[in-house]
């Protein structure tokens, strides 16, 4: 049998029109079906404690980790039989209507480990599943819920109901790609440490600038942030576009990047002889600063396309060229020197080489503004901006 072919919702919000508490209710629900399933999935199971995360398997609160099973329906028949309406069920976004038989409901998650997603009062609003331990090839790594009239899932962070007594006494934060990271960084602090790291996950989806925006308004965001991200082209992305969200929001603390190994990731280190310890210093005290990660980040993409750049001095001056204007996104002058520097190392010039590139850029920066000041400061020009307010009001 071939799988069945998915309906789009009619709605692009689904469960726009339900009662709210019948929405929770339905997820509150399938994470406790969830959860009882993964006390029978040996696979599962066996799959978390290799990757260090047994102790969520053991211990049910706070992250009520589950299981979905293979079946196609099994969740929405259990979820129908207790009172649940269609409606409901895929206003939800636990169940999905399929193309051929518009009355017949599936599962959304088959065969996937599950993670509940909180709003930050406690209530699970949607799941972010990850593949079984036997998934075929081609089959993504994790699906997310699809948006719902409860779950926004890019003014979400994973992690943040579930850790509040972290979040509260003020420890760094660090944000990561997924809830096994988070779980990885939650596990490698005792319960009797009284500082350390605490990791959130955007909910399945490229940083947004509301999630940016959460991050700055939690207690510990005065401290400054940690990305630790893979050391991959995603993660590498991933770290340039947090960045740009965190420089725009003018965080007051430091902007860093933990750095792994080629191919590594949080959970990943966790499994490793010493493994809590390498990643709480990973995180703590081996973070550089962000800014100098996306220097060598956009050089790495200039020298992927012209492999022979900085072989003469043209080349090195055009590449430091295209790094200067990263200098002007420096916070302080002691940042703007240590990046002026490491523009230096990485192209192989000299400080005068740099200084004169950014006295350049400087210059173009003032004459595409001039127009602007121009026009604002002829005479009159006050006048008719209140005259142009006026008409338009």
């Amino acid at each position: 049998m071939g799988a069945p072919r998915l309906n789009q919702p009619t709605s692009p919000i689904r469960g726009a029109g339900l009662a709210p508490e019948r929405l929770l209710a339905a997820v509150e629900a399938a994470v406790t079906y969830y959860r009882a399933q993964l006390e029978h999935a040996e696979g599962p199971r066996a799959y978390l404690a290799e990757r260090g995360l047994g102790a969520v398997v053991q211990r049910e609160w706070p992250w009520r980790v589950g299981y979905a099973p293979p079946g196609w329906s099994s969740l929405t028949r259990h979820l129908r039989a207790v009172g649940f309406t269609a409606e409901e069920l895929v206003g939800a976004g636990l169940s999905t209507r399929t193309r051929g038989e518009p009355d017949r409901l599936i599962d959304v998650f088959r065969d996937r480990i599950v993670f509940p997603v909180r709003e930050p009062s406690g209530h699970a609003v949607a799941f972010l599943g990850r593949t079984g331990p036997g998934a075929a090839n081609g089959v993504p790594k994790y699906i997310n819920s699809p948006e719902t009239a409860i779950y926004d899932k890019g003014r979400l962070l994973f992690g943040v109901a579930e850790q509040q007594d972290r979040l509260n006494e003020r420890w760094t934060l660090v944000l990561v790609e997924g809830p096994a990271d988070v779980l990885a960084v939650w596990l490698s602090y005792s319960r009797s440490q009284q500082t350390g790291a605490v990791a959130l996950a955007p909910c399945g989806t490229m940083l947004t600038d509301d999630q940016a925006a959460i991050l700055r308004e939690l207690a510990g965001g005065a401290g400054g942030i940690v990305a630790a991200f893979d050391a991959d082209p995603a993660g590498r992305g991933a770290v340039d576009r947090a960045w740009q969200l965190f420089s725009q929001q003018h965080l007051p603390g430091p902007l860093l990047v933990a750095e792994f190994s080629a191919s590594a990731d949080p959970a990943d280190l966790l499994r490793r002889p010493n493994g809590r310890a390498q990643l709480r210093a990973a995180l703590q005290r081996r973070a550089r600063p962000m800014l100098d990660t996306v220097v060598d980040h956009r050089l790495a993409r200039l020298v992927e396309r012209h492999p022979r750049l900085l072989e003469d001095i043209d080349g090195k001056c055009a590449a430091v060229r295209v790094l200067v204007p990263l200098l002007f996104q420096a916070t302080s002058p002691d940042d703007a020197i240590r990046v002026a520097r490491r523009i230096v190392a990485c192209t192989g010039t000299g400080v005068d080489t740099v200084a004169t590139a950014a006295i350049a850029h400087l210059e173009d920066a003032l004459h595409d503004l001039h127009p602007h000041i121009e026009a604002a400061t002829k005479p009159g020009a006050a006048w008719k901006h209140r005259q142009t307010v006026t008409k338009q009001a």
